[in-house]
């Protein structure tokens, strides 16, 4: 009995579909940049011949995925693309806002020395009562506040911690250079922002972050305890790893 010949029918693309990925195609080929006002429904449903449902479900999900910002009343636009922090390694966040062609500051809103309390001493394994110093750093890129790094720092490990200008070089480049790097442990999770917090990060108060709680060694000693904040709505961690 000969074969029958069967021929494999190809399930429409759902038009919706066909919206989201012709406006991902242009955000992806530069041709709308960051910023940049995208069709409206109206425009969408004259141009794909949709239904305001149809435009309204493409834009929405956009939205929802982060690539398009939708503001009441004004329209549509190119959602700035997040920063990306190395969730694996340490790195310095000047440098990874910089290797973006964007833009760095910060804000000093802390510097000082502390007696260590019991839960710090334990993380930083020095008596209790030993001196610590204490700083507390707001990261921005393109004058957005991205990070706040709320650091303890082992005092016997970078005695002239205090006296640096953090205006012009970030604890990590100091720290790299007097105590440098040889293990580090950090754990990931997400919280909501406390009204301090949201203050800083400029988000309303319980806003979803993404906090990292990181102790850092050089040789022996532990030299820093510290929490680094970011927005969720801005930010994502990155990391590989292989087997």
């Amino acid at each position: 009995m000969a074969a029958e010949n069967k021929t494999k029918l190809k399930t429409p693309i759902p038009l919706y579909l066909q919206v989201k990925q012709s406006i991902i195609e242009k955000i992806q080929s530069g041709e709308w940049q960051a910023n940049d006002r995208v069709p409206s429904e109206s425009e969408l449903v004259a141009q794909f011949n949709c239904s305001r449902m149809t435009a309204n479900r493409a834009l929405r999900e956009l939205t929802a995925e982060g690539l398009l910002v939708r503001l009441q009343g004004v329209g549509t636009f190119v959602a700035e693309s997040k920063g990306q922090s190395a969730l694996f390694e340490i790195h310095s966040i000047e440098n990874e806002i910089l290797a973006r062609n964007h833009q760095y500051s910060c804000k000093i809103i802390k510097l000082e020395q502390v007696p260590a309390s019991l839960t710090l001493a334990k993380e930083l394994d020095l008596p209790p009562e030993a001196p610590v110093f204490h700083s507390i750093i707001v990261h921005l890129e393109n004058d957005i506040p991205v990070q706040i790094e709320d650091r303890y720092v082992n005092a016997l490990a970078a005695p002239d911690y205090l006296q640096q200008d953090f205006l012009s070089i970030t604890p990590h480049d100091y720290l790299s250079r007097v105590a440098p790097l040889t293990q580090g442990e950090h754990i990931v999770e997400a919280v909501d922002a406390d009204d301090r917090s949201a203050r800083l990060l400029q988000v309303h108060a319980g806003a979803s972050c993404l906090q990292i709680t990181r102790r850092t060694w050089s040789q022996s000693y532990i030299v820093t305890s510290t929490k680094l904040l970011f927005p969720g709505h801005r930010y994502k961690l990155k990391g590989s790893f292989s087997s």
